[in-house]
């Protein structure tokens, strides 16, 4: 296997499958069938997922609520999506624990460094709800953070498209697929594949982003196989 530990970013409407909003059962099921595969296979994995299938703190704000309350609201969302995954994946025999941001211990583990590490280590799955816990940062920055926190060998971004474009392939038939691009030329160029702030934390700690197709089933195992799925973004 190429990667040993890996950190799995999923949007919230990555949940949604084909619905307008919310989670999809089905769609969970087979991300959880993904993640057994690898998990399998000795691999460590921890997972940052978005709120955007139930609210998005941005689109809050610009509908009249306070951003950081926005925020907030977006934060409980991933916790949310933290919970349907989690049970997905227990569904499927593959031990679990949800860590969360903010507190709330009823349901999830307070993050705590040592402990997501120890999960790790003893073969369960770690998901991180709740963001970084404060407001005006993404769950791209989440996931940068919490990567360079537990030592992760990669970010995998799990998307809907099958790698870096240089325009919008859902809108541009003759869109470019790049299979590798650097740091520098993703900024240069202007695309996005994180928000700034993001991007940058991976940037300058060395922490390469492979972003690639989640949907369809097989994928994640062939990433972490070494497989030239999507596109790689390095120094």
């Amino acid at each position: 296997m190429k990667y040993k530990r890996i950190l799995l970013k999923l949007s919230g409407e990555a949940l949604m499958g084909n619905r307008q909003y919310g989670i999809d059962p089905e769609r969970l099921a087979e991300y959880a069938q993904d993640i057994k595969q690898i998990t399998n296979l000795g691999v460590e994995v921890a997972i940052v997922i978005g709120g955007g299938n139930i609210f998005r703190g941005v689109a809050g704000a610009i509908n009249g609520v306070d951003r950081v309350q926005g925020d907030h609201m977006g934060m409980l969302a991933t916790v949310i999506n933290g919970l349907a995954l989690q049970s997905a994946l227990e569904d499927a025999n593959v031990p679990t624990r949800l860590q969360s941001a903010i507190k709330i211990n009823e349901v999830a583990e307070p993050f705590i460094r040592r402990k997501a590490l120890r999960h790790l280590e003893k073969g369960r799955v770690v998901i991180f709800g709740g963001g970084t816990g404060n407001p005006y940062f993404t769950t791209d920055s989440a996931a940068v953070l919490r990567a360079i926190e537990i030592e992760a060998d990669v970010i995998l971004k799990g998307t809907r498209v099958d790698g870096i474009y240089n325009v919008d392939p859902e809108k541009d038939s003759e869109a470019i697929k790049f299979e590798y691009i650097s740091f520098d030329d993703v900024l240069k160029k202007g695309l996005k594949v994180m928000d700034t702030t993001a991007f940058t934390l991976s940037q300058e700690n060395k922490l390469p982003i492979i972003v690639f197709d989640m949907n369809k089933n097989g994928n994640l195992l062939k990433v972490v196989l070494g497989e030239n799925i999507g596109t790689t973004v390095n120094l």
